[in-house]
Formats: structure tokens, sequence, C-alpha cells
């Protein structure tokens, strides 16, 4: 069980995984970095740390942004959306976000 915050816990709408999808702003570019899972646990250990941690949906682990290549990303502010779906994470990154190197993971082709 989580010991994140039962106010914080009640507005969540939690996809039937149990996790809310997690977007990464840059705090001074305001870039799109990335978009990665939490679940309660994963946010709590945000909130409490200030390290961006996650659920890994393929390891089925949580991880800290940063925890193996040292590119971290050291949390300003998180939010809500209307809808409690999905979180707005805020943060400074320390190196490129995306684990191709790349600065952020919207790198790629534009559609539009």
């Amino acid at each position: 069980m989580s010991a994140l915050n039962p106010d914080v816990a009640d507005r969540l709408s939690r996809n039937a995984n149990g996790l809310v999808a997690a977007v990464v702003q840059d705090a001074q570019t305001r870039d799109v970095l990335m978009v990665g899972w939490m679940d309660d646990e994963a946010l709590h250990r945000t909130l409490t740390t200030g390290a961006a941690t996650f659920w890994s949906r393929s390891r089925q682990e949580y991880w800290v942004k940063g925890e193996t290549s040292g590119n971290t990303l050291a949390v300003r502010e998180v939010r809500l959306d209307c809808d409690g779906d999905t979180v707005l994470v805020t943060a400074v990154p320390a190196g490129p976000t995306c684990h191709t190197g790349a600065t952020t993971c919207f790198d790629a082709d534009r559609l539009l």
C-alpha cells in the first residue's frame, strides 16, 4: 500500500493497470521531454524525494530517471489535470532525457 496522501489518491483516475500518464516538461524551456507512467507509489516517491520516479510497464518495477544514466530530472512542480488521469511533472533535466541521447523524446519527425 502506498503512503500517497489520500486526498491526492482520491483525485486520481487510474487506468485498468492502476496507472496514470506522467508528462514531463522542462521547467526552463517548457519543452515536453518525455511521457512515463506512475502508480500511487511512484507518485508518492516523486513528491517526497524530488526525483522523477516511474513504473516500468515492461520491467514491472519502479525506476528513477537517471538512476543508471546519470541524466536525472530534478522535480520542481507536479500538477494533476482536470480529469485526474494525467500528471504534469515540471523538472530540470541534467543531461538528455530520451534513452536515445536526445534532449527530448519528441525530437522525431513532426507529423504536422
